[in-house]
């Protein structure tokens, strides 16, 4: 089922996501309404909170849907290590329409579970690496915006305010 798609200012995507405890229907469903959610948005990463629910889970997918091989499920996940720097614009389905220029470790390996409980680890680079370190960022309720300074995170949450004032947001 596809669900909708929290913005930036609600109050879910500023919260930190609880471990999931349970490996049951109920994740299953969760896992696949974020995948079909991701797919139909269209974006390459959708992690829970996006949607509303608190719990860390997050989908990745760089071939949107054309590559089943490509799809990465990663629950209750954590860095294992980052290393150098890349600097990339990035945007979010929870902020449509805004793009900027964020920094962040080029290297990442991730260590968490699949969706069935097994334990997995991934080393990334590149977008891959950018993805998991977004979505990571949602589970902690930290979105890309809040990750710029200055006046670049100034006009884009004033654009926001705006947006949301007009009932476009």
């Amino acid at each position: 089922m596809i669900r909708p798609i929290l913005r930036y200012g609600e109050r879910p995507l500023h919260e930190r996501a609880a471990d999931v405890t349970a490996f049951d229907d109920d994740l299953q469903r969760l896992i696949d309404d974020m995948i079909e959610t991701m797919y139909a948005a269209p974006g390459i990463g959708l992690a829970a909170n996006q949607i509303g629910v608190l719990r860390r889970v997050f989908v990745v997918d760089l071939s949107i849907g054309q590559n089943a091989n490509d799809l990465i499920v990663m629950v209750n996940p954590a860095f294992v290590e980052r290393e150098g720097t890349q600097l990339e614009e990035e945007g979010c389905l929870s902020a449509p329409g805004f793009n900027a220029t964020v920094v962040r470790p080029a290297r990442a390996v991730l260590a968490g579970l699949d969706r069935h409980g097994e334990q997995q680890t991934v080393e990334a680079s590149g977008l891959l690496a950018r993805a998991f370190q977004h979505e990571m960022d949602h589970l902690d309720g930290i979105l890309f915006v809040d990750r710029l300074r200055g006046i670049k995170r100034e006009l884009i949450v004033r654009k926001i305010q705006k947006l949301r004032k007009t009932g476009k947001w």
